[in-house]
């Protein structure tokens, strides 16, 4: 077990997301996912395949200007074939709009369920946890919006 390739296959879903590397994005996760970010957007968590989340954050990401994801103080937990590793993130969004600020940041953690394929590590799961926000929340609607 290399704690290291666990934490940065978490960067990479991050790295790729924020440099629209659509196709690599897709390579982090595995065959089913689990993403809930239930703190931000209430609702229920989804199982996706690869192929939908991309298509739904190059959606959303695509529309802003720039992203980016910092995560750190990742803390890793390894069983054989998973892992879950907990993790700080900040991430910035940036818009040009006429209507308000051009960023919106949030923070909080995320914590990642993975497995270990022939491939190497893979995202099985991601809880994101949002613990503040500050800026213009207004932001994703019109990214979405531009998409």
């Amino acid at each position: 077990m290399s704690t290291v390739e666990i934490i940065e296959t978490c960067t990479r879903m991050a790295w790729h997301a924020d440099q629209r590397e659509w196709d690599r994005l897709e390579t982090v996760f595995a065959e089913k996912v689990t993403l809930d970010y239930t703190s931000l957007n209430g609702g229920e968590p989804a199982v996706l395949t690869p192929r939908r989340i991309v298509e739904a954050w190059s959606a959303t990401l695509g529309g802003f200007d720039a992203t980016q994801h910092l995560i750190t103080n990742h803390l890793v937990d390894a069983d054989g074939d998973r892992a879950v590793c907990t993790a700080a993130f900040q991430a910035t969004h940036r818009l040009a709009n006429p209507h308000g600020s051009p960023l919106w940041t949030l923070g909080g953690t995320y914590r990642f369920d993975l497995v270990r394929t022939a491939d190497g590590w893979r995202i099985a799961g991601v809880v994101m946890t949002a613990t503040w926000a500050d800026g213009n929340q207004n932001l994703p609607a019109l990214a979405a919006a531009r998409a």
